[in-house]
């Protein structure tokens, strides 16, 4: 249950300070800034990872969670209650932006500024290199040690900086999700939870591929 609590606290905070962020850009005249936008989505990313990496990984993230599992260093049983955990966090701290920001239309929601392909395959190729940092700094499927919190941070905080004005950069379908369903805007919803799924994927094989240990065949 601690592994649940942990995974619905950091997927609020993610939501509610990244989305948040994007919120009251809109409605103080660009006061952050898309610097301040994408520097806050990293910072809380590295913030949650050191609060809640030793209890449930700090996955936050359901393509983080699937790309663990087809790892094979996540129990594929935790898949569905992880994903549900994040789910709700997602839910509740958009909820709670509605509360605040009841005029906001968009509430943070992740839409392409070109076409649906052009966001997918960023989207993909973002969520790619994510999981091949995660999977290369994480232990298990745990996020913990000195270095794990800043790679991961700076590896959102860049993907955001330089693609959030084509795509948004959500490499996180709860992210997508709850901001889309919440705000009833649904347009090219589909993308964001397919793209971000299938680019942790192939990151994960790419990543057992360049990690298998050679036999002795290859060693002749």
């Amino acid at each position: 249950m601690k592994k649940y609590i942990a995974e619905i606290i950091g997927t609020f905070g993610l939501v509610f300070c990244g989305t948040g962020a994007i919120i009251i850009n809109e409605q103080t005249n660009s006061v952050i800034t898309h610097l301040g936008v994408a520097s806050t989505f990293g910072l809380i990313v590295l913030a949650m990872i050191y609060t809640f990496g030793q209890t449930s990984g700090a996955h936050f993230n359901p393509a983080v969670t699937i790309g663990f599992a087809v790892a094979k260093r996540f129990d594929k049983k935790q898949i569905i209650p992880y994903i549900s955990s994040q789910l709700i966090g997602a839910f509740l701290a958009t909820f709670v932006l509605k509360f605040l920001f009841p005029d906001n239309i968009n509430l943070g929601s992740t839409l392409p500024a070109g076409s649906e392909l052009q966001s997918f395959i960023l989207e993909f190729i973002l969520t790619f290199f994510l999981m091949l940092v995660i999977l290369n700094v994480s232990q298990g499927s745990k996020e913990i040690g000195v270095l794990a919190g800043i790679a991961i941070g700076a590896t959102v905080g860049l993907e955001a900086l330089f693609a959030g004005p084509i795509c948004g950069a959500s490499m996180n379908p709860a992210r997508s999700l709850a901001p889309a369903i919440v705000s009833g805007n649904l347009h090219s919803l589909w993308l964001y939870i397919i793209a971000p799924i299938l680019g942790a994927i192939v990151a994960t094989m790419i990543w057992k591929m360049m990690n298998e240990k050679p036999t002795k065949a290859n060693l002749n």
